[in-house]
């Protein structure tokens, strides 16, 4: 009986401590959008710069997000997450450039050259 009192109190403690890493991973996330909002609207940076900055905040919110939610790297054998996160990324890799592949060959075909030539006109876009 005593050792499973001592078991409720771990479970507890464990629960305790997961609701803990969702709310700071919560709210590390919402500053990061924030952050990367503010720094868009106001336009506190030029173009190229921004954009970097940009992408380095949303690479310290996806980092964030796989420790605080996911648990990434604090379990007791990360081999088959990992494995299983590498798999998924390359998914979505493939996914995300392939689309982009098939909207860049989709325009390439259906603009016409006076439209191609108004756009260089214009600086490009």
């Amino acid at each position: 009986m005593s050792q499973h009192a001592g078991t409720e109190r771990l479970d507890s403690g464990l629960a305790h401590a997961g609701v803990r890493s969702y709310v700071s991973g919560f709210a590390i996330s919402i500053l990061f959008t924030i952050a990367a909002y503010l720094m868009v609207t106001d336009r506190v940076l030029p173009t190229g710069p921004l954009i970097a900055v940009i992408l380095v905040v949303a690479l310290a919110q996806f980092g964030t997000q796989l420790y605080c939610f996911l648990h990434l790297g604090t379990e007791s054998r990360p081999r088959w997450k990992l494995l299983m996160f590498i798999a998924m990324a390359i998914i979505v890799l493939i996914l995300v450039l392939g689309s982009l592949w098939i909207m860049r060959n989709l325009d390439s075909r259906m603009t016409t050259p006076q439209q191609e030539q108004y756009m260089n006109s214009q600086g490009g876009i």
